[in-house]
């Protein structure tokens, strides 16, 4: 990842400023695809480990008998807040560090939790260990995307956030049926099978990824449409400052909304925790936002949202993974309840959606070439919106005609996340190389916030229960499709994104969305 110069500025070459994410310095073909390769790895990761641990759940709970039901959730709850909660700490962190240091730490910090999770001779030792997990988690999900973006010029983003989408479908998929098999040799196989890939990926990261510094602030910029500090924040040059009351309040305001919504279906949604919870998020998340917009050098720049593609991604991935994370269990609960298939059986019902979107993402990149971003993310919100309406009008009671009356609404679901994840998640290329953690951790916790309101959204809808009827469940899929049809409006705005004015971003003089 390179930088502005006083250099290039008397070579009579543009430099870039900034306000816009500049190309980076030509990079070897094979070396980029491999750094590809090192970030998926770390997502790959991160994804598998919350989903196996779902379906290893029974297993963990025959060791520690004496726990109760709702102690033994937080094995799986305290990873889930903790990584919502961090990411956008975490990605301002790794932008004032550095992503390289930021991203070798992180990994093997995910693979020291692993080994303690493995090794947790009890359940408190096992749920801190995943308190760790996911701390690292979140430290490693944002910076492996702002490593990879910059080693691809901008005509390939699209294919190279395509692929990484297609390795988080890949663990998606694999998560059940990894979960499955090592748990039915020992649940603790699920978290030791970490650490030789994570030696792997540190080991390959520490010869491969770009060396980056710590980050300081450039020349100070004015004008509505800027991403940077105002005229009342840092002087140039100077260092990222800490902020430690923005973060607290960011922490303090994901983490209880997250905690609201993940455990709302156990405490009751009027219960007094829960109501608790969620006005703590509400009120820190209010008070936040007043924080930012004062304070010279935020956790959270507001200035991000000054590009309006990046605040379109970030409203679109929200609205996305509420309709991806709700037809996900939706479909669950319709071939275990509705439908009374066995868990096995449900598992391999739910395969074209994951295998649909890994062929799809892995050709993002060349409809996007063909389409546009634009038109790319509408199609893929509307061919997801297809999904639910398909099986609002076709799904029966029985089961008895899946292939007709329920696959196809799969593949249509698996179709628009192919399409619509990548061009969405490629926002994060319009900032610049030193917002690139924060803005990749902005997006990441609209996809975790996302995915947890989702899931409640759909419990609540269906009265929690476990065999939910075939009438709760289309109530479920309207839901589904309103929120992907929301998810297709925000797409529909990514053309309106930030202009660069003649000089940056190469001159060019385009919005750096369209410039392909």
């Amino acid at each position: 990842m390179t930088t502005p110069s006083s250099k290039a500025q008397g070579s009579g070459v543009p430099a870039a400023t900034p306000d816009a994410a500049p190309d980076p310095a030509p990079t070897p073909s094979r070396r980029r695809w491999l750094i590809l390769a090192v970030a998926s790895a770390a997502q790959f990761l991160a994804v598998l480990d919350m989903i196996a641990v779902n379906i290893a759940f029974p297993a963990i709970g025959a060791d520690f008998r004496s726990a109760s039901t709702a102690e033994l959730s937080w094995v799986l709850n305290a990873y889930t807040i903790v990584l919502a909660a961090l990411l956008v700490p975490a990605g301002r962190l790794a932008d004032g560090i550095g992503g390289r240091r930021s991203f070798l730490t992180g990994i093997a910090l995910f693979g020291l939790a692993s080994v303690a999770c493995g090794a947790a001779p009890g359940l408190g030792t096992l749920i801190a260990a995943r308190v760790v997990q996911g701390v690292a988690a979140a430290v490693l999900v944002p910076t492996s995307l702002s490593l990879a973006l910059p080693a691809f010029p901008p005509r390939e983003r699209a294919t190279a956030v395509g692929v990484w989408t297609a390795v988080s479908a890949v663990a998606a998929s694999a998560g059940p049926v990894a979960g499955g098999l090592l748990a039915a040799l020992d649940w603790r196989w699920i978290f030791l099978v970490n650490p030789p890939v994570v030696l792997l990926a540190w080991v390959a990261g520490l010869r491969l990824l770009p060396r980056t510094g710590p980050v300081r602030i450039g020349p100070v910029r004015t004008g509505p449409a800027r991403i940077g500090p105002t005229r009342t924040g840092p002087v140039p040059g100077e260092r990222r400052r800490l902020d430690p009351l923005g973060t607290l309040l960011v922490l303090l305001g994901t983490g209880s909304l997250t905690t609201a919504c993940v455990e709302a279906a156990d405490w009751g949604y009027g219960a007094p925790a829960t109501l608790g919870f969620l006005a703590v998020g509400l009120i820190a998340g209010a008070l936040a936002v007043a924080h930012v917009r004062r304070h010279p050098d935020p956790v959270v720049d507001p200035a991000l949202f000054r590009t309006r593609a990046f605040t379109a991604a970030t409203l679109g991935l929200l609205s996305y993974f509420l309709a991806y994370a709700a037809s996900i269990l939706a479909a669950t609960l319709l071939f275990t309840g509705a439908w009374g298939w066995p868990s096995a059986r449900a598992g391999l019902a739910v395969t074209p959606w994951p295998l649909t979107v890994l062929v799809v993402s892995m050709l993002s990149g060349r409809i996007v070439r063909a389409l546009g971003e634009r038109t790319t993310a509408v199609v893929g919100g509307l061919c997801f919106a297809a999904g639910p309406v398909w099986w609002l009008l076709l799904a029966g009671g029985d089961g008895a005609h899946y292939a007709m009356e329920f696959m196809p609404g799969l593949v249509l679901t698996g179709i628009g996340a192919g399409l619509y994840q990548p061009v969405m998640f490629s926002a994060a290329g319009l900032l610049p190389a030193r917002q690139l953690s924060l803005g990749s951790g902005v997006l990441m916790m609209s996809r975790q916030g996302g995915s947890a309101l989702g899931v409640a959204a759909l419990v609540m809808i269906t009265g929690g229960a476990a065999r939910p009827g075939l009438d709760a469940l289309r109530a479920g899929w309207v839901f589904t499709a309103v929120t992907a049809a929301l998810a297709t409006v925000a797409g529909a705005a990514l053309r309106t994104g930030v202009r660069v004015d003649p000089g940056e971003n190469g001159g060019s003089g385009t919005d750096p969305l369209r410039h392909h």
